[in-house]
């Protein structure tokens, strides 16, 4: 089983979202899985200019030359494809969505009713990987996700698939504190289960409700990580006061 990641973060190697992406991976590769992580930030992808030339005058190739000519056939060959970037400001990062824009030449121009009665366009090819979201809020809170959580399973009605598994977790920047000895261990638990989570997707193409239980769990009360959370930023400003 092949799964890659496409890590839709601008911070890059940098971000919160990574660390719940490495433990996933760890179980995913405990499981048997050969995985990719894939860094969209590091690579040159330009804006869809919405001229249908991939469905034109190049079927099924955009005709912009930059990295999706790489991606694009990474995301078909596929098992899993993992979409993984942080909230901003309720949905995906605009370097997620880019990317996403320029999937469209894995399907046809023509219209087609899907099972619900609604229409979309036809695929182009019979086999779609299957798709699995691990994103992170600065927000305390599974709200959160509301918009990224129905954009994503409209997504996968979109590429003709399926989203298996959905992992969402706010108090995002309390992994920046795992050097914190009160934290440590609570962040330890977290970072088992998501290995858990890994491998379970591998084996079952699912999560199981008691994973996703514990994977939904609050790491800290909201109450306690907004005052802190609020604490740092207010020093974070005093510093800035004085650059």
């Amino acid at each position: 089983m092949k799964i890659t990641v496409f890590s839709g973060s601008h911070k890059g190697r940098e971000g919160n979202t990574l660390i719940m992406v490495e433990e996933f991976l760890k179980g995913a590769e405990e499981a048997g899985a050969e995985t990719e992580n894939i860094f969209l930030i590091e690579k040159n992808i330009r804006y869809c200019r919405g001229k249908f030339e991939c469905w034109l005058k190049t079927p099924g190739m955009c005709t912009i030359r930059d990295d999706m000519a790489d991606l694009l056939p990474k995301f078909m060959a596929s098992d899993i494809v993992v979409f993984a970037c942080p909230v901003y400001f309720d949905n995906v990062p605009a370097i997620m969505k880019t990317f996403i824009d320029r999937l469209a030449p894995v399907l046809l121009p023509h219209f087609e009713k899907d099972e619900m009665g609604e229409y979309r366009h036809s695929k182009r090819y019979e086999k779609f990987p299957k798709i699995a979201v691990i994103s992170n809020s600065g927000l305390p809170g599974q709200t959160n996700f509301e918009v990224e959580s129905l954009f994503f399973k409209r997504l996968a009605r979109t590429f003709h698939t399926e989203l298996i598994a959905e992992i969402y977790r706010g108090e995002g920047e309390i992994f920046r504190g795992k050097s914190n000895i009160m934290l440590k261990p609570l962040l330890g638990k977290y970072r088992k289960v998501l290995r858990c989570a890994g491998r379970e997707l591998v084996e079952n193409q699912k999560l199981s409700e008691k994973i996703t239980r514990e994977l939904e769990n609050p790491i800290i009360p909201a109450s306690i990580y907004i005052k802190f959370g609020n604490e740092e930023w207010d020093r974070l400003c005093e510093e800035k006061k004085f650059d």
